[in-house]
């Protein structure tokens, strides 16, 4: 689509009709990003390896939710255009287009450059025809072992109908023949998941598993001829939809709903390039597919699976160690006399989570001062220090009260589980607000002082309580002793707990009474400050930009000269640098080492700058269907923090990803002297001065 193209036709207010592009293809535009990363051999070796694993899998996800969203529209007859204008039956051969094409690059990106590259390093993937004879009786003894009573061959016959075919499995289409009948039928065999996806030969030599099976289908099926066989997958809708408002027990109808996910609806058949025609027919004709619904791609399958081999110790061919370091005014041993000085910005994972979040914690569980910890939990793990300090403090005598959102998508399960183990070490779960996802990073401990006085210590996230996670997201948290925050976060589980509409509190904006309400009046205020030659401007990151409403505000603020910048990860459907509608907005995006995951509000504001951090992106989900949090950092030096990381993300002089008028992105690293451009997360992870300011 065209810049021209955006000033046909008009709505009611004056802005363009088709001003906002396909969230779908601007997510899968994201997933280029990432591939592109892959492609870089600037990169080291293996980091680029792990890029191509991590487009394999949110390709996976992106099929799951949101073509499968598209195609339950359909089905329901609620196929309403996008506010692109376009039809979820066009927005489907679009989508089909353009993954087609990426699967594909993806695909020649492992083949003519990540995998001849490890073969220089050392690192090879072999199929079976490349292996030595020994190689060859090793695995025949390895297959007998422990793949051969795992397996399972599934006969199509009369008697065996069709195996159901479960959602991101790898399988085996496999024909037969019978020598004495000449009968000729079809086999399925499901690689399972407990394997791994390739088999180590030793010496940084891999085989892909199903390669290993294959060898060995004389064994599964004996006396018969074995005419072909083949490599496909299936993804599936894998999205929950359980009614709150009809379920007396929201924990065992999501669990009901996760035995029902992998029975979902096909939305993805994945098959090797050299599968015949007659087979594909078979699959095609079982599995229901539609034509636009098949991938044809050189093999391996589910390539999601090189994590494997990017996990391998070979530090030279990847990024150097990372070692945060300590916040340099956490000089106390007390981590709530720092607080009781000051508030604190800290930077996962340039700052550590360890010795910051997780410390925070751990010593309000052993504090015997501490009376009360109430957290909100969305994603951790299993094993995390936080969980294990909560049922410590519980066993303690403490009130711990812990909101867990057990509707995170893909950790239903996991939240389930140890949910159930902090009730049983006597802590108070709540499951969230009905008809709402909890997704806000909130922690209130309550302890009483030396005078007798109860106090408040809160911490309020970007990001998830999750140690694991908090060594590859970029994410920020503000501690904060300051009594004005206390109270927001009592008032605020209270409403979690309770029931309540509260809409405004004091240093918090939330969703969903108040933040959108909130974010469109800062906007506007701009426009004023503008009007009235007063210093405005606007600086937004988020992972996502879709909602129409903040869009068009965004268009109104630009339109009448307020410079806007836009630092987005993902999916942005505003259209940057268009005449006469978003001449003054510029958008860019940032991927690396780290997945930036931090959301930041910066409003100049006459020049005092009003800046907040928190959890919402720019969604209608996250504005209107969940409970999020932003909280306004008020200490000049952490204001000036934050401007100053957005100015440098921003700079012409760092390399990043531009986006166009039509939604595309185009990534400068070197400058026209063919100079590198700065790099942002470096800059970050070796300038200590622009992560910690002292007071």
């Amino acid at each position: 689509m065209s810049v021209e193209s955006v000033h046909k036709p008009q709505t009611g207010d004056g802005l363009p009709g088709d001003r906002f592009l396909d969230r779908e293809e601007g997510w899968l535009r994201f997933n280029q990003r990432v591939l592109e990363l892959a492609e870089d051999t600037d990169i080291p070796l293996l980091e680029r390896t792990r890029f191509l694993a991590i487009f394999a899998s949110n390709l996976d996800e992106f099929f799951m939710v949101r073509v499968a969203g598209l195609k339950r529209r359909l089905a329901t007859g609620v196929a309403l255009s996008s506010p692109s204008g376009h039809h979820p039956r066009a927005l489907l051969e679009r989508i089909a287009e353009v993954t087609h094409e990426l699967m594909l690059r993806h695909a020649q990106c492992f083949h003519e450059s990540v995998s001849p590259s490890l073969v220089k390093a050392g690192i090879r993937i072999v199929r079976w025809n490349e292996l030595s004879e020994a190689e060859r009786q090793h695995m025949q003894r390895f297959f007998r072992r422990s793949i051969y009573p795992v397996l399972t061959p599934f006969a199509v016959d009369p008697a065996h109908p069709f195996p159901y075919i479960s959602g991101r499995s790898l399988n085996l289409a496999v024909t037969v023949r019978d020598p004495h009948t000449g009968r000729r039928m079809f086999a399925r065999i499901k690689v399972p998941s407990v394997l791994s996806r390739f088999i180590d030969l030793g010496e940084d030599r891999f085989v892909p598993v199903e390669d290993v099976i294959s060898a060995h289908l004389p064994q599964l099926f004996e006396g018969m001829e074995i005419l072909e066989h083949h490599a496909f997958r299936v993804t599936r809708n894998a999205d929950l939809e359980v009614d709150e408002d009809e379920t007396d027990d929201l924990v065992q109808s999501l669990e009901n709903e996760l035995l029902r996910r992998r029975f979902g609806p096909l939305v993805r058949l994945e098959v090797e390039e050299t599968i015949s025609e007659s087979v594909l027919e078979i699959l095609r004709e079982e599995l229901g597919a539609e034509e636009e619904e098949i991938y044809r791609v050189p093999g391996p399958l589910n390539l999601a699976g090189l994590d494997q081999i990017a996990d391998l110790d070979r530090p030279e061919l990847k990024y150097s160690p990372m070692v945060p370091v300590e916040p340099r005014s956490l000089t106390q041993e007390d981590f709530f006399a720092t607080l009781r000085e000051r508030e604190l910005l800290v930077q996962h994972p340039y700052e550590s989570f360890a010795t910051t979040t997780e410390r925070f914690i751990a010593q309000a569980a052993t504090d015997p001062k501490v009376v009360a910890i109430k957290q909100t939990l969305y994603r951790t793990s299993g094993d995390s220090p936080i969980v294990e300090s909560l049922i410590e403090a519980a066993r303690a005598g403490k009130e711990v009260v812990a909101l867990v959102e057990i509707k995170a998508r893909f950790d239903e399960r996991n939240n389930i589980q140890w949910s159930r183990k902090l009730e049983d070490a006597g802590c108070h779960v709540v499951y969230g607000v009905v008809g709402l996802k909890t997704h806000c990073k909130l922690a209130l401990v309550v302890r009483q002082e030396e005078d007798g006085d109860l106090r408040r210590y809160c911490h309020v996230g970007t990001g998830n309580y999750n140690p694991k996670t908090a060594k590859g997201y970029e994410d920020m948290g503000l501690f904060s002793a300051e009594r004005e925050v206390g109270e927001d976060l009592s008032d605020l589980f209270n409403h979690l707990t309770g029931v309540s509409r509260k809409k405004h509190y004091r240093r918090l904006l939330v969703a969903p009474h108040g933040l959108r309400q909130a974010l469109m009046r800062q906007i506007q205020h701009e426009m004023n400050n503008h009007l009235q030659g007063k210093p405005a401007r606007i600086r937004i990151k988020v992972n996502s930009l879709v909602d129409e409403e903040i869009i068009d505000a965004l268009y109104d603020a630009s339109r009448v000269g307020v410079p806007i910048d836009l630092w987005v990860r993902g999916s942005c459907v505003l259209r940057p640098g268009i005449p006469e509608l978003s001449e003054t907005i510029r958008v860019r995006s940032i991927l690396g080492r780290f997945l930036e995951h931090s959301r930041v509000f910066i409003f100049e504001n006459g020049g005092e700058p009003q800046v907040y951090i928190g959890s919402a992106d720019l969604m209608p989900r996250n504005l209107d269907r969940r409970v999020e949090a932003l909280i306004r950092v008020v200490d000049a030096g952490q204001r000036m923090r934050l401007v100053g990381m957005m100015d440098l993300a921003m700079a012409d002089s760092t390399s990043s990803w531009h986006m166009d008028p039509d939604g595309n992105w185009t990534r400068f690293t070197h400058d026209a002297a063919g100079t590198p451009l700065l790099d942002l997360q470096n800059t970050l992870r070796g300038d200590r001065h622009l992560r910690v300011v002292d007071a």
